[in-house]
């Protein structure tokens, strides 16, 4: 296989996510417009230019993928229909794509022939450490999605069609296989880039090991491992363990303050980051807004219930709520004191509560002026039986729709520009940090019998989130056996990642879909007025006298229609292949069996 002029060209272009913003000496190439693809392999630039563009195919954005769990939602009725049950083959959204694995099987292959002279020898191995990096990911994703796959190591040789098709590897297989691709890595990268202000962003030694760990781990998880065979999650916990030891080794630690992760770049937290950077790579934020402070997109990712309530009290307690005792006036009171004041860190980092200021420069004068507070709560109209928000009495005139739940997702938020100016937001997306290191260790620890080492790590998670260590310096914590532990472990993760595209994924791994469909409706918090009462933007329901003026109203039924509920599927764990893959793949690929085929993804 040959790359032709034309992508090579664009290639070169491409170097986006790595380098856009530290130096970009190294990574660009001067294109005459009369560009030989062989000299690519003769040209050191042009080489790290190939890399530069499969970081910048493969790296991870922000996601704003709320919506696809009990984390959030966007609009009404828009709950996906796997999450309701409504699940089939025609469906599916997880097919093979070997794109970018193709891509760095022929790099791979290119590097490992090489003259002489061209990159040093340790170079080479640095880059070849990084390519394989990629291809682990790459093959992690896919083995995730629906198990085993066809393993392609090589660059295919597009003449021989029959050798085109290839049938699916066992699952174990695939594993070991991404395992291998990670120790080599780690084996070949450095901790630390020597030149940190040019390499900033290039995958560590540390990244690779932490990722090695994150496999294991799902590898060891009930999604692969219903036998619970305890030597996976002995290797896993080894993985790690190591990971952790390694990313303190070379300076990486919990940063202080967790909103700070997001808005003070280069921080000793991140481990794996895309970063962006106006104008060559800018992010865009306008959908998590609400309107009218946004241009474009808004309402995203709106907090529900579930997530409101899963940050702890200062103390480390529960925040819970008792929907029967919500009539009770001293009851509300106290409540919504908790709520909006005896928090820890990680809720104010990650929630926008209406009633406070909105944390951007924006301004919709006279109507709504920088300062003042963003007012989008409630008042119950017993002539229509019906709740009515409040934003457009509470800021005449001002333009928009108002919010489904009152409140908005505040983590990575860029607060330094205008809705007008949202295109240019340039917030780094942070991968793998520390603390999903941490928390990763702590739960292999707890499955290996470490219960002990698995509570230290979520003491220390919770000091950083400014909880109140308390008597016996418990930080709130009260779980003692492994399956409490357990269970503290997954509520931790809830809050500590919010938004981080890790909670799906860890409910299926572990195979909890209980937990959503427990659930049932996406239920809301109602922050009402009561009656003969009204605030102005000046007001501030951190206020305990404005604050008194409100009740906080359970919402059963956010998206008003019966028929929007969590149901996941319990009996389908793995995704489907697409029918147009299996019949194009003569007869090569089988389905898996939890779909009508043959595959058994936990072979």
């Amino acid at each position: 296989m040959k790359f032709s002029n034309k992508l090579l060209t664009i290639m070169l272009a491409g170097a986006a996510a790595l380098g856009s913003q530290a130096c970009k000496k190294g990574l660009d190439y001067e294109n005459n417009n009369n560009l030989n693809p062989e000299t690519v392999w003769q040209d050191s630039a042009m080489i790290k230019a190939f890399l530069s563009d499969i970081y910048g195919r493969m790296m991870p954005g922000w996601p704003f993928n709320g919506n696809s769990s009990d984390e959030g939602m966007s609009n009404v009725r828009s709950m996906p229909d796997y999450n309701r049950g409504i699940i089939s083959v025609s469906s599916t959204t997880s097919g093979l794509n070997y794109d970018q694995i193709d891509r760095i099987n022929f790099f791979l292959d290119h590097l490992a022939e090489l003259q002489a002279g061209v990159l040093s020898p340790v170079t080479n191995q640095r880059l070849q450490g990084e390519a394989k990096f990629w291809r682990a990911w790459a093959y992690f994703g896919m083995v995730n999605n629906v198990g085993g796959v066809p393993l392609i190591l090589k660059t295919q040789d597009v003449t021989n069609v029959e050798a085109l098709f290839v049938a699916r590897n066992k699952t174990s297989e695939c594993i070991a296989q991404i395992v291998k691709d990670l120790d080599d890595a780690i084996a070949a990268l450095p901790g630390v880039y020597p030149n940190a202000a040019q390499d900033y962003g290039r995958i560590t030694k540390v990244a690779a090991m932490a990722f090695k760990g994150k496999v294991l781990m799902q590898w060891a998880s009930p999604l692969f491992n219903p036998t619970n065979d305890q030597a996976r999650w002995q290797a896993a916990y080894t993985a790690t363990k190591a990971a952790m030891d390694e990313a303190v080794a070379q300076g990486h630690a919990l940063h202080p303050n967790f909103r700070k992760i997001w808005s003070e770049e280069r921080n000793k937290e991140v481990i794996m980051v895309n970063q962006f950077l106006y104008p060559n790579h800018p992010n865009n934020f306008n959908s998590i807004r609400p309107e009218p402070l946004t241009k474009d997109a808004s309402n995203t990712n709106q907090p529900i219930l579930s997530l409101l309530l899963a940050f702890p009290k200062r103390d480390g307690s529960p925040m819970l709520l008792d929907k029967a005792q919500l009539d009770n006036d001293a009851y509300n009171a106290q409540f919504l004191t908790d709520f909006y004041t005896n928090r820890d860190d990680r809720f104010y980092s990650t929630v926008f509560c209406g009633g406070t200021p909105y944390p951007t420069p924006d301004e919709v004068a006279p109507i709504y002026v920088k300062g003042n507070s963003f007012w989008n709560v409630w008042k119950y109209d017993a002539g229509q039986a019906k709740f009515v928000n409040m934003l457009n009495v509470i800021h005449p005139s001002m333009p928009g729709n108002p919010s489904i739940t009152g409140f908005f997702q505040r983590k990575g938020l860029d607060t330094t520009v205008t809705a007008g100016l949202g295109g240019q937001a340039q917030t780094d997306w942070v991968e793998i940090r520390f603390a999903e290191v941490m928390m990763n260790y702590a739960e292999c620890a707890n499955e290996t019998g470490r219960t002990a080492e698995a509570i230290q790590v979520m003491k220390d998670i919770r000091k950083r989130a400014g909880i109140t260590p308390g008597a016996g310096d418990t930080y709130g914590i009260t779980a003692t056996t492994k399956n409490d532990v357990r269970e503290a472990l997954i509520a931790e993760r809830f809050a500590e990642f919010a938004y981080e595209n890790k909670r799906f994924n860890d409910l299926r791994r572990w195979k909890r879909y209980d937990i959503l469909n427990n659930q049932g409706f996406r239920h809301g918090l109602y922050i009402t007025i009561k009656d003969g009462q009204m605030v102005s933007p000046a007001d501030n329901i951190m206020t305990a006298s404005v604050r008194a003026k409100f009740s906080a109203k359970f919402i059963d039924n956010l998206d008003n229609d019966p028929n929007y509920k969590f149901n996941l599927d319990l009996n389908h764990w793995f995704y489907a292949l697409p029918e147009n893959q299996l019949s194009q793949s003569k007869g090569m690929l089988k389905q898996n069996k939890e779909w009508g085929g043959e595959f058994d993804p936990l072979q």
